[in-house]
């Protein structure tokens, strides 16, 4: 397989079309369209459902664009440690957190690692999904979650935990459930990514932290953005169920008053995770351990 050749194919992969691709590379769309033949060609393989609107992957495509950037990837690696980047951070450092927390954590450190090191430049994603590192071609994740047992290199960096928080003005109007058996009477801001069902709210007990408990406000508003929901909520819309580190800021300046804080969950880790392990490039070494100090500062659930 002409390397080149995979370069091209992975552009119209990730640009979605022919005319993209070219515009990425440089080249000219007729050089990306004979490129993409005589890979297909050789592979045997349609790797490409192509309209006169749209271009999209075959189940082939999609298989072989993973296997291709993870190609890419370890070839780019070995030619930046042949040129030292395992020594001196440089190249491109490809970031992914959840949304409100790369916003309000994340990028702050970011910022301050790139004013460090002029040699790297950062690619990042903000997105509330995971974000599967290698198939998608990220160096480091935060993730907000338990971890699975894998292979990669985890920090541990602090640890968020559930609240449940409303208005003064709205508690003052609805009264404050004292039990979350008393929810069902009160409203609620619901977050879902996909505007679904919002999940069930759990709750653990002073006498068993495992969260069995489960109960449902009236949703009157759902949205896919924590944020939003968060807004709803010192707006006096109804309780909201949200992560610390979420709202700190309103429950410091008195916009937002935690409820149920006996029956809160047991705190939720946050960890640095990176697929390269003890073996990643200067960059992404350096990153984590500029930035784990920093996040573990910011990071603490509230108490």
């Amino acid at each position: 397989m002409d390397m080149e050749q995979l370069r091209v194919f992975l552009a119209v992969a990730e640009t979605g079309g022919f005319a993209a691709a070219a515009r990425r590379l440089g080249v000219s769309p007729p050089s990306v369209t004979r490129a993409i033949a005589a890979l297909e060609l050789q592979l045997g393989a349609r790797l490409l459902h192509r309209t006169t609107r749209v271009v999209r992957l075959t189940e082939v495509g999609t298989r072989f664009a993973a296997d291709g950037r993870r190609i890419q990837a370890q070839i780019e690696e070995a030619e930046a440690s042949a040129r030292g980047a395992h020594l001196e951070p440089q190249g491109e450092l490809a970031l992914t957190a959840p949304v409100m927390f790369g916003r309000l954590h994340v990028a702050p450190v970011l910022l301050d690692f790139l004013a460090l090191h002029p040699k790297v430049t950062a690619r990042v994603l903000f997105v509330d999904r995971v974000v599967h590192l290698l198939d998608e071609g990220f160096d480091v994740a935060l993730r907000v979650a338990p971890l699975p047992d894998s292979s990669f290199l985890a920090t541990r960096v602090g640890a968020v935990r559930p609240v449940v928080v409303a208005s003064p003005d709205y508690l003052a109007r609805r009264g404050e459930p004292a039990t979350p058996a008393e929810l069902p009477s009160h409203d609620a801001v619901g977050f879902a990514q996909a505007l679904g069902d919002p999940a069930r709210w759990t709750f653990a007990t002073p006498t068993d932290p495992v969260p069995r408990e489960t109960a449902q406000p009236r949703t009157r508003l759902l949205v896919n953005a924590s944020d939003v929901a968060i807004e709803a909520a010192i707006a006096g819309n109804g309780l909201v169920r949200a992560l610390s580190y979420q709202v700190t800021t309103p429950i410091a300046d008195g916009r937002l008053q935690r409820v149920l804080r006996p029956f809160e969950p047991p705190p939720v880790p946050v960890h640095l995770v990176s697929p390269e392990g003890r073996n990643a490039a200067a960059k992404v070494r350096a990153f984590i351990d500029f930035a784990a100090p920093r996040l573990r500062r910011r990071v603490r659930p509230t108490d």
